[in-house]
């Protein structure tokens, strides 16, 4: 079959997929016909022929897709930063939104050999699987207390040097080992209020406890704030991701720890309020 009847199959999807309020129908279209094609999206319309049975594997996915099942879920992976991490049922899907919190990391490290790095509520393990491919001469610990977001993050890091542990960052004692010696501590916490409005992506397939953390979305962070002033060495930092709302609460939290300063509040490539960062004074 011709590249025309594979132009008029993405353009098909594209319809089907905006139809049923998908935010980036084009590029899920696109992305999902590479996928079956395995090839990259950019020589997409590259590819010299393509059988009837490619056409409908790439229409049974676009139907998955419609139903809002997340792209991530269905091709079985999602980029984050330099890495790609599998995921599907059961684990938090990164975001783009987050690489601008391991960017940040990154760029504090530059000057620290072999630095001991903390990825709290690490979900796929994809903030610490970035940060040890970038940094192979970091000690990286990564911990999550879900059992199926343990399971990924097992398969993500299984053959990496990041130490994976099973956690809660509530518990005053943990990591108690590492106390004072830690020179960054990165998290993605659950941070959205309960009753957010959010996508059926989220609402229906993101676990519930990733995502929501009291009704004020600060559940997680307040203990996470302790965690990270108490792991940190002097001229170690923090950086963590909230919700647009936490503009002014989250950087209040860590201001109100006299071991920290230099509270700063980031936006997304978006202008929102994305995440803050501190240092241990």
């Amino acid at each position: 079959m011709s590249r025309q009847l594979l132009r008029l199959a993405i353009m098909e999807a594209q319809r089907v997929l905006a139809e049923a309020g998908v935010p980036s129908p084009r590029a899920d279209a696109e992305l999902i016909a590479a996928h079956v094609l395995d090839v990259p999206r950019g020589k997409l319309l590259l590819t010299p022929m393509v059988d009837r049975e490619v056409v409908d594997a790439i229409a049974g996915l676009v139907r998955e897709r419609a139903k809002r099942v997340p792209l991530q879920h269905l091709v079985g992976w999602a980029p984050f930063g330099p890495v790609t991490v599998d995921v599907g049922p059961g684990v938090f899907v990164p975001r783009p939104e987050t690489e601008q919190l391991l960017t940040w990391g990154l760029e504090f490290l530059v000057d620290r050999p072999g630095p001991v790095v903390v990825d709290l509520c690490t979900g796929s393990g994809a903030l610490a699987l970035a940060v040890a491919t970038s940094r192979p001469d970091a000690t990286v610990h990564a911990v999550e207390i879900d059992p199926t977001a343990l399971a990924w993050a097992r398969r993500n890091l299984g053959d990496t040097t990041v130490r994976l542990h099973a956690g809660d960052v509530t518990d005053p004692s943990l990591f108690a080992e590492l106390d004072g010696s830690v020179d960054l501590v990165l998290c993605n916490p659950p941070y959205v209020p309960v009753d957010t409005p959010v996508p059926p992506e989220v609402s229906e397939h993101d676990p519930f406890g990733a995502v929501f953390a009291g009704a004020d979305g600060l559940s997680v962070i307040r203990p996470v704030v302790t965690l990270a002033a108490r792991l940190l060495r002097v001229g170690g930092a923090v950086g963590m991701e909230h919700d647009d709302t936490h503009a002014e609460s989250v950087p209040a939290l860590l201001s109100a720890r006299k071991v920290l300063t230099g509270v700063e509040d980031h936006a997304d490539l978006a202008g929102r309020p994305r995440f803050v960062t501190a240092h241990r004074a």
